[in-house]
């Protein structure tokens, strides 16, 4: 499974999310649009990122792209199937998909932006679009939050749920 991080604004969002990443076994991470890299241009940490990340920035293989829709339009051409976490009239529980070993190793889970969620040009382009269920008063969760739950769900759910490390 990868992540695309599409237009995530907060270094200590997208620090966690490598975190998370790492512990869920995502093989790479891609940085879209305006979403920071854990180092400037001059090879220097960000330092709240790579403070939230602690080290996960060097155990999970990541890569900057200017366009999403893109790179997704690239990832479906290689055989991802693309799965937006996102509400929307088309989504789904997360918890309902079921993926086999070979096709979570294929799977791309996008996440966006804070504030305006995945854009309409992304989730154009999902196979599926996820939902978390909410119980209480409020309507989303933290897009790391939301990340993680979703991310260890699709492993969980899938028949690779063996951890690499006993």
């Amino acid at each position: 499974m990868i992540a695309v991080l599409h237009n995530i604004r907060s270094l200590h969002n997208v620090g966690s999310i490598f975190r998370t990443s790492d512990a869920v076994g995502i093989s790479k991470i891609y940085l879209c649009g305006y979403t920071p890299a854990p180092y400037d241009e001059f090879g220097l940490p960000i330092g709240p990122l790579v403070k939230t990340a602690l080290g996960a920035e060097r155990t999970v293989a990541w890569e900057k792209c200017a366009s999403t829709t893109r790179l997704l339009d690239k990832l479906r051409a290689d055989g991802y199937k693309i799965f937006a976490v996102e509400q929307s009239k088309r989504s789904m529980p997360y918890q309902r998909l079921r993926l086999s070993k070979r096709q979570l190793e294929k799977a791309a889970l996008i996440v966006g932006n804070e504030i305006k969620g995945v854009s309409p040009a992304v989730l154009s382009r999902a196979d599926k679009i996820l939902e978390i269920p909410m119980f209480g008063k409020k309507e989303s969760l933290n897009v790391a939050v939301a990340f993680g739950i979703v991310a260890y769900g699709l492993r969980m759910n899938s028949s690779d749920r063996t951890p690499k490390k006993a």
